[in-house]
């Protein structure tokens, strides 16, 4: 089966050695986003909120030049810095996807790329 690299500049180039999102058949696999502004590769300044905001609003770009939307994510993994923000990730959640909500892992790690405090990845399949 052949693979599709997904690349789209509404999203922060990746920073290291992978893609934004690798499409195999229906399904696509979306690396990891942290709350970087796309235009400047920096990140967002201001409350969690907008932090969280910000990696969906990344999430939601890729999945879109995938040719899907954030209600395909099957599987999302949420990974913070304090886990003391896990209710705040739940409400946010709630204004980008609805029921019936994908699978999803909240992790605790002790440090995030570029200093962030959150980052997202996931799973989408096309059509689900």
């Amino acid at each position: 089966m052949s693979r599709e690299i997904i690349q789209t500049e509404r999203a922060p180039q990746a920073i290291g050695t992978y893609s934004q999102a690798v499409k195999v058949g229906d399904t696509v696999y979306l690396s990891g986003q942290i709350p970087l502004v796309p235009e400047t590769m920096e990140l967002v300044t201001g409350d969690m909120a907008a932090q969280i905001r910000r990696v969906f609003d990344n999430l939601a770009a890729v999945c879109e030049a995938a040719g899907g939307q954030l209600t395909d994510i099957v599987k999302l993994n949420i990974f913070l810095t304090d886990l003391g923000h896990f209710a705040l990730v739940n409400e946010i959640m709630a204004e980008y996807l609805q029921q019936p909500y994908p699978a999803r892992a909240a992790i605790g790690v002790a440090s995030l790329p570029k200093g962030a405090q959150v980052e997202m990845d996931g799973v989408m399949v096309l059509g689900s």
